[in-house]
């Protein structure tokens, strides 16, 4: 066999191949074999008739064909590996020419990974935000676990904010009552926003026994995103009781014996969640700064792909669990179709550019992941998708996705590298050591590599 190799454009390519027709021996004889399991010749047993009665019957073209489709992607391989491209998805191939007993020749188009040139990139400085934690931060983190707390005891008088009233709900549109528009003894706290646009001003003022309908959008159920006429029927009202802020409430509330503690413990909670979010930050500013640094051609194919698997999924899964169409989804962000399109391309094509970058980082540095930071990995994409560890370990074998999450944790320990070289100061000026949150930095890094996971599968073609 020989091939040949010319670049159309930096993201693909065209091989030129040609077989010598002994080199098909093996596919010919295949072919035969499994036409003989297929057919049936009188005075022949199967799986027994000539190669030559088999040509007379059925034609020697149908056992060309047969053995060119078996022969050809083997063929394809040895030409990749010879001319040394890394393909992405499936080759266009093109039979040139097929003269039996002589040759078989063809050509194969295929996008492949682009050659990237990583320059240096220890002069990268960013600004992130600074850890500051309030004692106003404090106070509402302490507020919202006293809301936790608190106790209902029914009044009666008229419902005002903050009340939590039960009601008997009915939905009607066009006039009819709709099968899912009724719901008896629904808890509802007034102000919440947790129910229905309009549920607040139409539930205020009234005592227990008391009835108004009022207007609303339906978010949710059969007639989801349409006008409804809703009734609402107050059962009950129920003050909200919070408790005393003392050193009781801290006992009840925590592992802590005096409110100080709670509030100490408190701020430091806040300040580990300011420091993550500080870190995810600038994983996110030293990637964005490094993309700016590195030319990365996207294949047009694998973009169109990537950003039609990112709105199939929004449309789907994601708004469909919502019970939302594209059209409401947009109306409600406040977009136009023209803006949703710049964005979805604008975030498939650093997808793409940010894969294609790390593992190039990747193979530069020659970084490995090690089981155990795999296995941490594992379960910190378990927690996140609801799924025990065991589960999701088993569907991502299942699956044939280990190498994906191989890639991702690769990817988050490509992006630590750059961010330990690079300058990080917050908002203050002060400089941001970031070399004590190592695992904080990988996971971040695979967030911020997560946008290129769905054009993964594709690349490993």
């Amino acid at each position: 066999m020989k091939s040949a190799v010319e670049t159309l454009n930096p993201t693909r390519v065209r091989l030129t191949v040609e077989v010598p027709f002994e080199e098909l021996k093996d596919s010919l004889d295949a072919a035969y074999k499994k036409i003989n399991q297929q057919v049936t010749v009188k005075g022949f047993r199967k799986g027994k008739i000539p190669a030559r009665v088999i040509d007379q019957r059925f034609g020697r073209g149908a056992v060309l064909e047969e053995a060119v489709n078996d022969a050809l992607p083997k063929f394809y391989t040895e030409a990749v590996t010879e001319a040394e491209v890394d393909p992405l998805g499936q080759p266009e191939v093109d039979i040139t020419e097929l003269k039996d007993g002589e040759t078989l020749n063809f050509t194969a188009e295929v996008d492949v990974r682009p050659t990237i040139e990583i320059p240096d990139f220890s002069g990268i400085e960013v600004e992130v935000d600074p850890i500051e934690v309030t004692d106003e931060d404090v106070e509402k983190s302490v507020e919202q676990l006293r809301e936790r707390f608190a106790s209902t005891s029914p009044v009666e008088r008229a419902a005002q904010d903050g009340d939590v009233v039960t009601i008997d709900l009915e939905a009607k549109v066009d006039g009819e009552v709709l099968e899912d528009g009724v719901a008896d003894g629904v808890s509802y706290t007034i102000g919440s926003g947790e129910l229905l646009d309009g549920i607040d001003e139409a539930v205020k003022g009234l005592e227990a026994g008391g009835e108004a309908t009022f207007t609303s959008e339906l978010k949710g159920g059969s007639a989801a995103g349409k006008e409804a006429e809703v009734t609402v029927k107050v059962t009950q009202v129920a003050q909200r009781e919070l408790p005393e802020l003392d050193d009781d409430f801290a006992q009840l509330a925590s592992e802590f014996d005096t409110l100080d503690e709670l509030k100490a413990d408190s701020r430091k909670r806040l300040e580990n969640m300011k420091q993550y979010d500080q870190a995810t930050q600038a994983q996110e500013r030293v990637l964005d700064a490094l993309l700016g640094l590195v030319e990365v051609p996207v294949p047009e194919k694998l973009l169109e792909d990537e950003i039609n698997t990112r709105k199939h999924n929004l449309e789907h899964h994601q708004l469909g669990q919502m019970g939302l169409d594209l059209e409401k989804y947009l109306e409600i962000q406040g977009k136009t179709a023209e803006e949703f399109e710049t964005e979805t391309r604008e975030a498939a094509v650093k997808g793409i550019k940010t894969q294609f970058v790390l593992d190039e980082l990747v193979k530069r540095e020659q970084l490995n992941v090690n089981q155990e930071e795999l296995t941490e990995h594992l379960m910190r994409r378990a927690a996140s998708s609801g799924m025990s560890p065991d589960q999701f370990a088993q569907a991502v074998v299942e699956q044939g996705q280990v190498p994906l999450l191989v890639g991702e944790v690769a990817r988050g320990k490509a992006l630590a590298v750059v961010v330990e070289k690079a300058t990080v100061k917050d908002t203050n000026g002060e400089i941001v050591d970031l070399s004590d949150d190592e695992d904080e930095e990988t996971e971040a890094a695979t967030d911020a590599a997560d946008a290129a996971d769905a054009a993964e599968e594709k690349t490993e073609g």
